[in-house]
């Protein structure tokens, strides 16, 4: 079931929301010092301390010889791949700007892992009615552009194995169907691209591309998000050729070291 546009609660709470978005900062982009997280969160210094105290006390968070803030024995579950993934991250912000300042709407940097994928960047682009930062957010695979573009990768074998009915259990109602799924990557693979036309959110249409490391191993994905009614196919072309653009040199970058 194609799932809503995601908005802000009608009662946020911005000290709940500040925590939770220190904490994925830490997970994804690796240790932080509280001035650093002031400065991304926009607060001041003894707000962002009292932040980082509350998620050593709940260990999301320790504090290091250093005075740098880390993800603590809650969060430590991948901190195996993080360095991988705050590299991508911090060679991919530059590259995420551009896609903004160029196409007018959000860009984001998308990882599988599984079966999921988790938005590791966003950023948002300036119109009033536009798609907000999903950074930290975790979605299926299966219902994004970039996870279908790396879900195109695997092999039958790994494919079926990811989608095995005993891994799913409980949530069979959710478990995509065999056959239509690997139609949709084939079709995935031939273009190079996709499209997703409102599978993960209602009301919001995206158009994503690979990056690939420097084995040629797809590492991630690049993507574009906008309001549905924005959407327009006769400016797919454009879309696509600038995200390839963007992710080329990305991957450049990457090879670089």
């Amino acid at each position: 079931m194609d799932k809503p546009l995601k908005t802000p609660p009608p009662y946020a709470l911005a000290g709940v929301d500040n925590a939770l978005k220190a904490a994925t900062m830490l997970q994804v982009e690796g240790p932080m010092t509280v001035s650093e997280v002031a400065r991304r969160l926009g607060v001041a210094m003894s707000t962002a301390h009292r932040l980082l105290a509350m998620l050593v006390y709940r260990d999301f968070a320790v504090q290091g010889p250093d005075r740098a803030y880390r993800v603590g024995p809650v969060l430590e579950l991948a901190t195996h791949s993080q360095s991988a993934v705050s590299r991508l991250r911090t060679a991919a912000l530059p590259h995420l700007h551009r896609l903004v300042d160029l196409l007018g709407e959000s860009a984001n940097l998308i990882v599988r892992t599984g079966e999921t994928v988790r938005f590791i960047a966003s950023v948002e682009c300036a119109q009033a009615l536009r798609v907000g930062s999903r950074e930290g957010m975790v979605f299926p695979a299966h219902l994004t552009t970039v996870g279908l573009l790396l879900l195109a990768e695997l092999d039958d074998a790994e494919l079926e194995a990811l989608y095995a009915v005993e891994r799913w259990g409980n949530r069979a109602f959710d478990r995509p169907d065999p056959v239509e799924l690997r139609a949709e990557l084939s079709r995935v693979a031939r273009n190079g691209f996709a499209v997703n036309r409102g599978h993960s959110e209602r009301g919001l249409v995206a158009v994503g591309v690979p990056v690939r490391g420097p084995d040629g191993a797809t590492v991630g994905g690049l993507s574009v998000s906008m309001p549905s009614v924005r959407y327009d196919r006769a400016r797919l072309t454009r879309w696509v050729a600038t995200l390839r653009s963007a992710a080329t040199a990305l991957e450049r970058e990457l090879a670089a070291g």
